[in-house]
């Protein structure tokens, strides 16, 4: 594929989106990427990377081994990727605790389109499309029910933290971010972005390496063999992850990060959401979320004492978050 200046600008611009998404937890790169069209082209070269590519460059020379590696794709992406992630999940660590309701509802009605649109993917629906649909679901649900670990702070522990999160990274509907929280390791990889601590940070991109290469193949092999169903599955986990992404929540428990306990948060204040005490308490690192449910924007104001649910704008960002989509989508019909 002959490809330009301009187009590899479009592709670092998707990695920019890839990255922002990655750095929330809750929202997958992954469907980003598959929406904006550049998905199986990622996984395809992905899972090319391997012994055969040094032979290449040591028989046929650089050029060649650029080529085969499909070098100038990966280097838009990453760079768009990297830059992105680096700085957005700075400014995440911001909105999600000082502005969560907005952040959440802006993801929310990215991810309902994300639905359409993968769902249009799929050419035929037969009973085992329906199954597929349903399992991804329930599996997607499930894991953002799961209460979160206690935080690591063991560096070396982010090496499989990121072997396991790069999976769900580049799966469309599951988060990475999230899947660190559930680990423990999300506080501990944005506190060395935030340091800039080069070890815990090479450490994390050392695992999720290996992980990268590893999972790139099984995906190839599902796009190629079991594309229709692999579809449905994928749907499936976009659907179920909306319950992570709805933006009004009670909490349940709390993890004290001072004592290690894990303790009820009504415990701790009559508000009903941990986010509303952090801002009001200006501490945002004693108490840290184990369990969680989804309420109604009514409910969330009742149990914070009469707080507004900031519904009229939760929902302009809602429709903005929609309408992204199809910015993206259209920016997937060309150089992709």
């Amino acid at each position: 594929m002959q490809r330009h200046f301009k187009d590899y600008l479009i592709i670092s611009l998707k990695g920019i989106a890839m990255g922002a998404a990655d750095a929330v937890p809750g929202v997958s790169g992954g469907t980003i990427a598959f929406i904006s069209g550049i998905y199986e082209e990622l996984i395809a070269t992905i899972s090319n990377i391997n012994l055969k590519l040094l032979k290449t460059f040591k028989n046929e020379g650089l050029s060649a081994f650029w080529k085969q590696l499909n070098g100038n794709f990966l280097l838009a992406l990453l760079t768009g990727i990297l830059i992105s992630f680096v700085s957005f999940m700075r400014l995440a660590k911001y909105l999600i605790e000082n502005k969560p309701i907005l952040i959440w509802s802006f993801f929310f009605g990215l991810i309902i389109a994300s639905i359409i649109y993968v769902a249009k993917q799929i050419k035929v629906w037969r009973p085992v499309t329906f199954i597929m649909l349903i399992i991804g679901a329930f599996l997607a649900y499930y894991i953002t029910i799961l209460p979160s670990l206690g935080s690591s702070t063991n560096a070396y522990f982010l090496f499989i933290a990121g072997a396991i999160a790069i999976c769900a990274m580049i799966l469309p509907g599951i988060s990475g971010s999230f899947i660190l929280v559930i680990l423990g390791a999300y506080k501990t990889l944005s506190d060395a972005f935030h340091d800039f601590d080069i070890k815990k940070i090479t450490l994390f991109a050392s695992g999720a390496l290996v992980g990268l290469l590893s999972f790139s193949h099984i995906l190839k092999w599902l796009f190629k063999n079991y594309e229709n169903t692999t579809l449905a599955l994928l749907t499936g986990f976009i659907f179920g992850s909306l319950n992570k992404i709805w933006p009004w929540k009670e909490t349940v428990s709390v993890l004290n990060e001072h004592s290690g306990n894990t303790i009820s948060f009504s415990e701790v204040s009559n508000l009903g959401t941990l986010a509303i005490y952090q801002k009001n308490m200006e501490d945002f690192d004693t108490y840290k979320t184990v369990l969680e449910q989804s309420v109604l924007p009514s409910t969330y104001a009742q149990i914070n004492g009469g707080i507004s649910s900031e519904l009229g704008i939760a929902i302009v960002l809602m429709i903005s978050g929609f309408l992204t989509i199809f910015i993206l989508e259209k920016l997937g019909r060309r150089a992709s």
